[in-house]
């Protein structure tokens, strides 16, 4: 039986422990300093926003930890030890192992601003960070945030429900455009300010300004504005949470390097999650990703290792969702913010103006490549076989409606998209399924 410790509680070690659990009875042991329970860190906003309390975001009751036999230690590490095989807490006191995973997520980014670590200023990323944030929200007159990324999107619209004026600085001339290709960052852009946020491109943070008590009145952008506030949101992006591993014998790059199966450089010494990095990106994708699902995918790869079933890590096709303000974004397969030169596209967007999709596919085999979704919900397992099986767009389009959420209750705008890639490529593709609508009709005129 071996001793195996996790550090962090994220979604990426709690799935090491219980698949850990499932197939072994080694001994398992937690730690955590941030809360005594694993949370779905996702929910954060919605506490803020009083659409659930705490215990609500807690998927296992507090007594599940005792009967699968996974000890929970709420404390910080301080340093790893390979040689002696220890880890080392905030308490003084040290904990041995066999095997070690780190699953230590990552932190916000702080540039070393001036005024960064007042009181009033803060990231969105851990429990601490919210209950900061939750603080300084109860005599808040303005709060401005930095960074146009998903977190800074969850953190405006988190503070605007509380009736709080919010300034966003997006450094780039487009909110995400990074990512986003113009059509659906222009769109988002949009509804950012038809929700009365004060949206400011092309401007960056160059120093927070204290009051007398040591907390955030002011900041100046780097274009010399001051802008009155006592609520700053630190949001340009997040790193690897790997202070405490500089001195230790690991492998370090931004993150915690590790190979396909997640092994460090260190014998019995695992990485997953947001801070660990792959030597290289597997894929299209980046050496480092801090996404939900490939965090729990991890988790799942390094109990298989650790209980004598080694594999490699793969993730499968690239998907992911989010939410701006009310849209909701899904993301399919590859549909980068500028198409490479063996790639074509096609953009739908609705006359709301709320909705839009967005294909990539490859001019030359015709291949469908990836799809961006605004405002339609569509289904995962539909693009990931379409993927897999490596169809055409036209073929994608001709079955766009076995990919509808629920045609039942969602409004189906298939037809219209298919008119219009008609129109655009000079085609004459057809909707290769019926209508529930008209499944529905046929069968009352039997």
């Amino acid at each position: 039986m071996k001793n195996v410790v996790i550090i962090g509680n994220g979604i990426a070690g709690v799935t090491a422990a219980r698949h850990i659990r499932k197939k072994s009875d080694h001994k398992i042991t937690i730690i955590s300093g941030e809360t005594d329970y694993f949370f779905s860190r996702t929910a954060l906003m919605y506490i803020f926003m009083g659409h659930m309390k705490f215990e609500h975001t807690q998927p296992y009751e507090n007594w599940f930890w005792k009967k699968n036999r996974i000890d929970l230690v709420k404390a910080f590490v301080t340093k790893v030890d390979t040689v002696s095989k220890t880890v080392s807490l905030d308490n003084n006191t040290n904990l041995n192992y066999d095997d070690l995973i780190i699953a230590t997520g990552s932190k916000p980014n702080k540039f070393g601003w001036p005024g960064q670590d007042l009181k009033g200023v803060s990231g969105m990323y851990s429990k601490q960070d919210l209950d900061a944030i939750t603080e300084s929200s109860k005599d808040c007159h303005r709060a401005v945030i930095v960074g146009g990324g998903l977190i800074g999107i969850e953190m405006a619209e988190m503070l605007a429900s509380k009736n709080i004026p919010v300034t966003f600085l997006v450094r780039e001339t487009s909110f995400w455009n990074g990512v986003l290709p113009e059509g659906e960052s222009d769109m988002v852009n949009r509804h950012i300010r038809e929700h009365h946020i004060d949206l400011k491109l092309q401007t960056g943070l160059s120093e927070i300004i204290s009051d007398e008590n040591g907390r955030a009145k002011a900041i100046v952008t780097d274009k010399g504005e001051t802008i009155a506030c006592n609520l700053v949101g630190l949001t340009a992006g997040v790193s690897p949470n790997i202070d405490f591993l500089k001195d230790s014998t690991i492998e370090l790059g931004r993150g915690v390097m590790v190979n396909r199966k997640l092994e460090t450089s260190v014998p019995n010494v695992y990485a997953i999650g947001d801070c660990a990095q792959q030597h290289e990106g597997i894929g299209e994708r980046r050496p480092i990703e801090a996404v939900w699902y490939t965090g729990k995918m991890m988790g799942e790869t390094v109990a298989r290792t650790i209980c004598g079933e080694p594999s490699d890590y793969t993730p499968g096709h690239w998907f992911n969702s989010a939410k701006f303000l009310d849209i909701e974004y899904q993301t399919y397969g590859w549909v980068w913010a500028q198409p490479k030169e063996n790639e074509g596209r096609f953009y739908w967007e609705h006359k709301d103006g709320k909705k839009c999709v967005h294909f990539n596919y490859d001019k030359n085999t015709r291949k469908f490549i990836g799809l961006n979704t605004f405002g339609i919900r569509l289904r995962h397992n539909m693009f990931d076989k379409w993927l897999k099986e490596e169809r055409s767009v036209e073929h994608v389009l001709e079955h766009l409606k076995d990919a509808n959420f629920d045609p039942e209750f969602y409004d189906q705008h298939e037809t219209e998209i298919l008119e219009k890639f008609n129109q655009e490529n000079n085609t004459n593709l057809v909707s290769k399924k019926k209508s529930w609508k008209r499944i529905l009709q046929n069968a009352i005129n039997l």
